[in-house]
């Protein structure tokens, strides 16, 4: 993650709510209709040799339904005769059966090892579809979801290796010719980790161009794979297909190929032979100096130094410059200074403007220099963090400020994964640009508020759940919080069997469905008609937040669950249901 740079979440005060009191349970009934399918969803259970957590999270967890985000309420899925099936509603009164749109050209109970099949929409007019078998399908299907005269048509039909899901796609324009490119997911065996679970993650990031021979026929431009040890939460192409936005639990890094390891290799060579540092620092609490050996025939007039408060550069005879950078702290730069030394070494003296305070590095992201401490210092570093280290597991839990106290924290509060971090990958270089370490910012789901961005995704802070929607266009505001579910991060958390969390794309309410029936809906604090006090208080209450429940009459395990501004879909093996949560305007 060398260069990369480490930036946090910026959280807007303005759309948190300190006051917010809690969800009132609301008996409200909730219009809810079914419709039963003509043929069982094409569910693909997980075989004997699928038994680690992420197989379970990438396959066993796997939502059968899809929502089509760039049309208002449409979605699909696959039955087991590899049709894909397409609703589109726009009167809940007036719902017409699931229709086909498409059918799998290969029989897919012929495949032993296949995965469920996978889409994705990548534009209006293009989709992405697996079938799990490893084959690809890139398909142009038109206006989707409006008229019974759509039609997909094939343009890309490959075998890409072993079974693979769609994970993300996206369709863009670059130098007058059209591309798509995937994010394909596999866990596949591995024989190097025997200590671990035998298994790892890839990502093959695939982009495929139009032929510039113009018989509007595609074929695979780049392919390129990535590798961790966990499935990720989250994983999508900028719309630009530039770079990649992954959160996950552990990293992930791009397998290189032959000829880059030979590139690689030679770099290695070079640095190595540039191994000595160049240039030495010292600091106090007041000041830091900074040595620089000089070449033979160097003079005092070829040497140029530019202090500023945060910026120093140093040029000798005109060229590039030999140091630059931001420093990692302000300094007086009016007090600054330089010498040449008897043993022909220049020596720059900075003066700190925040005494006391210990810079870690001098100019930032610069690995070159080499920082020299006395053993005074060394043993003052370790004498000031003693406090945190101890023989004994919480040595003295009687005392004022015990180091821990668990009794703060609820069962429900806990959670494994402590190490999440947020990476954006450029597709050039194939390396880390930005870093996020997410500490326990849990992440709780996905939603596409708006189709030519990227997903969005919800993260656990404190005990609500914000939502952030990236800006690959924007280093500025490359993640912007666009959201907040009032303490849906504490919710959540206590509900043992939840399968699948959403959000409307209008932020109006979140939802969460259990494995079999129960459906959880809250919505966002709204006005109240009539006057409400809290009793405890004796105060007025403006606003209040609803929880409704809906209890699905299905036996059958739910299997996919998409949420739209006006309803929620909820799909099993044999049923459809839909949920009215708003009514349209």
């Amino acid at each position: 993650m060398a260069g990369a740079a480490h930036c946090s979440l910026q959280a807007k005060r303005l759309l948190l709510d300190p006051k917010f009191e809690g969800y009132k349970l609301s008996l409200e009934p909730l219009a809810c209709y079914q419709l039963g399918l003509d043929a069982a969803v094409a569910e693909v259970q997980l075989r004997d040799d699928q038994y680690t957590l992420d197989h379970m999270r990438a396959f066993g967890m796997y939502n059968y339904l899809h929502l089509d985000s760039w049309y208002q309420d449409n979605v699909y899925y696959v039955d087991q005769f590899g049709r894909v099936m397409n609703l589109s509603v726009t009167l809940d009164t007036a719902l017409q059966k699931p229709r086909e749109v498409f059918r799998l050209p290969t029989d897919l109970t012929a495949c032993d090892n296949r995965l469920c099949a996978s889409m994705h929409f990548s534009s209006s007019t293009w989709v992405t579809l697996s079938d799990g078998t490893g084959r690809l399908y890139l398909i142009k299907s038109g206006k989707r979801g409006s008229s019974a005269s759509e039609k997909w048509e094939i343009v890309f039909n490959e075998e890409l290796g072993s079974p693979f899901i769609v994970a993300h796609s996206v369709s863009f324009i670059k130098s007058d010719a059209h591309s798509l490119t995937v994010l394909l997911l596999r866990v596949e065996k591995d024989e190097l980790d025997t200590k671990g679970s035998g298994f790892h993650v890839t990502l093959e990031w695939v982009t495929i161009t139009e032929r510039k021979e113009g018989d509007h026929r595609y074929e695979i431009n780049k392919r390129r794979v990535l590798q961790g040890k966990s499935v990720p939460h989250y994983a999508a192409i900028e719309p630009s297909g530039d770079g990649l936005m992954i959160v996950s639990h552990k990293p992930f890094t791009f397998m290189q190929s032959e000829s880059d390891k030979l590139e690689e290799n030679d770099d290695a060579k070079v640095s190595n032979e540039k191994k000595d540092p160049l240039y030495y620092w010292q600091q106090t609490e007041d000041d830091v100096t900074i040595t620089v050996h000089l070449p033979q025939d160097i003079t005092k007039d070829d040497i140029k130094i530019r202090f500023s408060p945060d910026n120093i550069c140093v040029t000798l005879k005109d060229q590039t410059p030999l140091m630059e950078g931001n420093l990692y702290s302000s300094v007086d730069h009016e007090s600054c200074t330089w010498i040449i030394r008897e043993d022909k070494s220049l020596e720059i003296s900075l003066i700190k403007k925040n005494e006391g305070c210990r810079w870690p590095e001098l100019i930032i992201g610069d690995t070159r220099g080499e920082l020299i401490m006395d053993p005074s210092q060394c043993s003052e570093i370790a004498e000031s963090l003693m406090h945190l280290t101890s023989e004994v597991m919480n040595p003295n839990p009687e005392k004022e400020n015990p180091p821990c106290n668990a009794q703060e924290l609820e069962e429900c509060d806990a959670f494994l994964e402590d190490g999440a971090s947020l990476c954006r990958f450029d597709g050039d270089t194939l390396k880390v640009t930005h870093i996020i370490n997410l500490g326990s910012n849990q992440y709780l789901f996905s939603v596409v508020v708006n189709p030519k961005e990227m997903p969005c995704f919800c993260l656990r802070h404190d005990v609500d759940a914000l939502l952030w929607q990236p800006h690959s266009d924007q280093p500025e505001n490359m993640w912007e919080h666009i959201a907040t579910f009032n303490a849906l991060g504490y919710v959540q958390a206590s509900k043992q069997d939840k399968k699948f969390m959403a959000c409307a794309p209008d932020y109006s309410y979140a939802a969460l469905c259990e494995c079999l029936r129960r459906v959880f809906i809250y919505r966002q604090p709204t006005p109240l008609a009539t006057v409400l006090y809290n009793r405890k208080e004796g105060r007025q209450v403006g606003q209040v937040a609803k929880q409704l429940v809906a209890t699905l009459e299905a036996n059958d395990p739910i299997l996919g669950f998409q949420a739209t501004s006006e309803r929620l879909f909820v799909l099993t093996t044999k049923t459809l249901f839909l949920i009215k949560v708003n009514s349209g305007n």
